[in-house]
């Protein structure tokens, strides 16, 4: 008799060519195919129940695949009004409703305004817009340049790819957009210093974006983007000093300072937010993944207070925000985030990430003590780790592709999905785990260490 997933598999890696993916890869070698999800476990369509440790995939399922509030909210909200545009004129009342929340949320980070979008990419693009229109509106047209980090990822737009400082992610398209430029970032392991020492290593990046700017002339530099914790480009964990000056640095030469919160929004870092895991205001915050739990795609960019006094006090016409998505502020996306920010509030999943944060990365610890292939253990800040395998530690020499593959496959035969960058493997589990899923994802990696021998 044949079934549903009888075509799936025919067609498996025939016709669709996926995100992050060369073409032909996912015909020489289909994708798993996931047809079901319950609490923090995926369901392929073998039938076998893996446990996520990538929060689905993307950093974003955090409370799980069982959150019924906010199904029920979605479902809730199609019955009432599936659809309107927020732009000038109309708008609806779940969107005005999250507008008050997420304000409310963010009140310790001077947050004033938010401009909702349709995920990650558009936020990081509308904050990069905002921040050349604030200085124009100023009077100040000449700041239009972008500072970011090395080794950073801001999306897959023109504007987030060209500030993202990882190779593999801008070549392909460039030239990008002019007027971005890219300084050290506090990556311990591998950084231009030679320096492991993290407060030693802030130091140099504190010096290196001070000379980036003198170089470059403050009076022609927009903003500073920055992630609280770099994620996908490999989990690097700053110096608790670093962002905190960093905001010195900007003040000192006007320059504005973009938190992009896409990972460490809503409690991964064990914050509620990267920026108040540092103690640090920032101009403009972009929001995405957990802000719906992943169950609709929706995100925010929010403007601090003395940013929206600038645009609401000018008449000129260079203050009309002429940007927005066919989908900014969504009624759907914004009842599913509504619900989301509820349960999340209610069972404090921050406190739960710190937690289980620091089992796993003493786990961590425990797998580099035992196998040699693993060269560096980032993160035990909150759920956000990386594993770095190497095939000589004293030369740092990054393990080859094909036993990192096999490395990836048989840790998902051991019935956990994590993900792999390179020669980095990521976890960014459902900041909802228990101590008893911490230790089966520890074991699955240690079975899929064994292999590369």
């Amino acid at each position: 008799m044949t079934t549903q997933f009888d075509s799936v598999r025919e067609n498996n890696g025939e016709y669709l060519w996926q995100p992050m993916t060369h073409p032909a890869e996912s015909r020489r070698n289909p994708p798993k195919v996931i047809v079901g999800g319950e609490g923090v476990e995926i369901i392929d369509i073998d039938g076998r129940r893996i446990l996520d440790a990538l929060a689905g995939g993307l950093w974003n399922v955090n409370l799980g695949y069982s959150c019924e509030p906010i199904k029920r909210a979605i479902a809730n909200q199609l019955d009432e009004l599936p659809y309107h545009s927020a732009f000038r004129g109309t708008v609806s009342a779940s969107t005005v409703e999250l507008s008050h929340e997420i304000i409310e949320w963010t009140k310790p980070e001077g947050m004033a305004r938010a401009f909702f979008t349709s995920g990650g990419s558009d936020s990081v693009e509308t904050a990069l817009r905002l921040a050349r229109q604030y200085h124009k509106v100023r009077g100040d047209s000449s700041r239009t340049k972008f500072i970011s980090l090395k080794g950073s990822y801001h999306g897959t737009h023109f504007g987030g790819a060209s500030v993202t400082g990882n190779a593999r992610f801008r070549t392909p398209y460039e030239p990008l957009l002019a007027g971005c430029f890219h300084v050290a970032g506090p990556n311990t392991y591998r950084n231009e210093f030679d320096e492991s020492d993290p407060a030693v290593l802030a130091d140099r990046c504190i010096s290196a974006l001070e000379a980036e700017i003198a170089m470059q002339g403050a009076g022609t530099v927009a903003a500073f983007i920055m992630e609280p914790i770099q994620g996908a480009g490999g989990v690097y964990v700053p110096h608790e000093s670093y962002m905190g000056r960093v905001r010195e640095v900007c003040d000192r030469n006007g320059v504005l300072l973009i938190a992009d919160e896409v990972i460490t929004g809503f409690g991964r870092s064990g914050s509620w937010f990267g920026s108040r895991l540092w103690g640090v205001k920032p101009d403009m915050m972009c929001l995405a993944k957990a802000i719906t739990n992943g169950y609709f795609p929706f995100g925010a960019c929010l403007v601090s207070e003395g940013m929206a006094e600038v645009f609401e006090a000018s008449e000129g016409s260079t203050a009309y925000i002429a940007h927005g998505y066919t989908y900014s502020g969504h009624p759907v996306g914004a009842a599913a985030a509504l619900a989301t920010l509820a349960e999340t509030k209610r069972l404090g999943v921050n406190d739960n990430a710190s937690a289980r944060g620091s089992q796993l990365h003493d786990g961590l610890l425990g797998l580099q003590a035992k196998f040699d292939i693993v060269g560096d253990v980032r993160g035990g800040q909150g759920l956000a780790h990386a594993i770095e395998l190497v095939s000589d530690r004293a030369a740092k020499t990054a393990l080859a592709g094909d036993v990192v593959a096999r490395i990836h496959d048989a840790i998902y035969e051991a019935g956990v999905s994590v993900r792999v960058s390179g020669n980095k493997i990521i976890l960014s589990p459902a900041l909802i785990l228990e101590p008893a899923h911490i230790e089966q994802i520890v074991d699955a990696l240690a079975a899929g260490l064994s292999t590369a021998s």
